[in-house]
């Protein structure tokens, strides 16, 4: 055993390259890469994207969901840098909520810095030093010499990563796909990946969302078109959701609506900030200006086409308010149509039926990329054949998958080996993978895990005012408040809430509560004298009669609390 500690210990202080997945590897969002060149303890280090994640029914109270940065955090002063390989949300949106605990330089093509720049601003971050990187030429971040090169993907501006180190040559793919005509931006050009295969690629760490889905992703210029036909069979109003940073799609759904006579309005905020950053850096020059939401609601629905927000069934977006007919000035009615041009991340199927019920209760058309034969979505990911392609170009030593849930990685990890590969290794978030020098493996796991956005506040997820909501969604509380004056005697009437336990509008189970009442005197009055001068020994009996009570009657064990005030 002694001697399996000195060895462990002289690995991790053995020279080498490393890469952490912090944050995206076995889940959907909250991207957060880490390269170590060095050792362990003492290397320098780079940061790859900063994302966020949408919370689920685990975590009560919490809509976002961000990387924790602590391992970063711990050793800032060995970290050179932080790039940003484009401005989707799991890849940016954690920026300027995290910086703070890394203040280190930020590296991002032109068009991700304008995003992230409204979003420091939100944020009241006005000193972050940002740098645009607006060329192929490598760029030089301390222990790391970076290229950024342009890839295809469903947002301008998006960067694949070349990254030199001492021990050998990554490409880190970021978000990307082979979309032959793509509608902002160019395609992907093979000849940098070509070029770097030939000159040895020690690892290729991937995107897996689409690894396990057969043949290409397909091109943005065909949901245009698709859009154009969809629009055209539709009467009455038209909404379309999407992502919000899918610029692509915003300019396609304007050729669309324009193609059919129909101006476009855009509802959401966010749309609205990543549509002027669009127009700031030149991506949308052929696309007339938008009206107003005001100018739209006047407008006759046939002459209408409104690109929301809420693609996600996100309760606090557009779509979602105006589904329940609580958006202050946006009504869809009976004979309208939603168009949902966007595919559904796992996990969040059920908030978007839970939308599309809504919207179906008041007579709305609904229209998914599976319900008509025209194509109204392209994935943003490469799919099996375009992942091969990339493999044939870079002919890495090593492939890590990452970007997906545990299914997706395994896909990539089996068309790996099917190429070949010499090494597949296959990561769950704080695995410390060793790419070099050696046989490459995973040695260590480092502690990580994930923070929640409250509205005023960054908690960690397991935060125990979040372990307690969640406890309180399915038991219920009961809260008991009494005086008690001269040798421990009731004095006046306690007082009783049961949340989420009874309906005291009701007859029937206002008895419960009466009785619990009832239970709370007849424990006082079994108490010897000196037990009721003790006020924890008061407090406590109360507690646990209370609790005991509820769980009798109603079969709950509701979270329960006494508080005694001595008059």
């Amino acid at each position: 055993m002694a001697a399996q500690k000195k060895n462990q210990k002289k690995d991790d202080n053995a020279e080498g390259l490393y890469f952490i997945p912090l944050g995206g590897a076995e889940q959907f969002g909250v991207n957060l890469n880490v390269y170590i060149e060095g050792t362990l303890s003492e290397g320098r280090r780079l940061a790859v994207d900063c994302g966020i994640g949408f919370a689920d029914e685990r975590f009560p109270g919490i809509d976002l969901l961000l990387p924790d940065p602590a391992f970063l955090e711990a050793a800032r002063d060995q970290l050179d840098g932080l790039v940003i390989t484009h401005a989707h949300e799991d890849h940016i949106g954690a920026v300027a909520l995290l910086w703070k605990r890394l203040r280190c330089p930020v590296y991002a093509s032109p068009f991700t810095a304008a995003v992230l720049a409204k979003k420091l601003e939100e944020q009241g971050e006005r000193d972050v030093p940002v740098h645009v990187v607006d060329h192929t030429d490598p760029v030089h971040i301390g222990a790391f010499s970076v290229q950024f090169i342009p890839v295809a993907h469903s947002v301008p501006d998006t960067r694949a990563l070349i990254i030199e180190t001492e021990h050998g040559r990554i490409v880190h793919s970021g978000d990307w796909n082979l979309d032959p005509h793509p509608v902002t931006g160019q395609p992907t050009d093979p000849a940098p990946f070509k070029a770097v295969g030939d000159r040895g690629v020690l690892a290729y760490i991937g995107d897996s969302t689409n690894a396990g889905v057969s043949g290409r992703s397909g091109s943005e210029r065909a949901v245009a078109e698709g859009l154009e036909a969809t629009f055209k069979a539709c009467r009455g109003r038209i909404a379309v959701t999407s992502f919000s940073s899918n610029i692509g799609r915003v300019i396609s759904i304007a050729k669309a609506a324009q193609a059919c006579g129909r101006q476009v309005a855009v509802i959401g905020r966010s749309l609205h900030r990543m549509i002027g950053c669009a127009r700031e850096c030149g991506y949308m020059k052929d696309v007339p200006d938008f009206i107003s939401e005001e100018e739209a609601v006047k407008r006759s629905p046939e002459e209408i086409v409104l690109i929301v927000t809420g693609s996600q069934g996100e309760a606090r977006a557009a779509l979602a308010k105006i589904a329940r007919g609580e958006h202050p000035s946006v009504t869809l009615s009976k004979g309208d149509t939603v168009v949902f041009s966007a595919r559904a991340i796992p996990g969040n199927e059920r908030d978007i039926n839970h939308v599309k019920n809504n919207l179906m209760a008041g007579g709305v058309h609904i229209i998914s990329p599976g319900d008509t034969p025209h194509i109204i979505h392209v994935s943003g990911h490469p799919c099996r054949e375009e992942i091969l392609e990339m493999y044939q170009w870079t002919r890495p030593q090593i492939v890590v998958p990452v970007h997906g849930e545990r299914v997706q990685l395994e896909a990539q990890a089996a068309l790996a080996r099917d190429c070949q590969i010499q090494d597949v290794l296959i990561p769950v978030n704080g695995s410390v993978i060793r790419l070099a020098p050696g046989t490459p493996g995973i040695v260590d796991h480092v502690e990580t895990g994930l923070l929640a956005v409250e509205t005023k506040r960054v908690i960690e997820a397991s935060h125990a005012a979040i372990a307690e909501r969640r406890k309180l969604q399915y038991s219920g509380a009961v809260h008991i408040a009494l005086a008690v004056g001269e040798h421990g005697r009731i004095v006046g009437d306690p007082k009783l809430d049961m949340v989420g336990l009874i309906d005291t509008d009701s007859a029937g189970e206002e008895q419960i509560r009466e009785a619990l009442l009832n239970e709370i005197f007849e424990l006082v009055e079994d108490m010897t004298l000196e037990e009721r001068e003790d006020e924890h020994f008061m407090a406590e009996t109360l507690r646990i009669g209370a609790r005991r009570f509820c769980s009798h009657t109603l079969g709950f064990k509701p979270k329960t609390s006494v508080h005694i005030l001595k008059v």
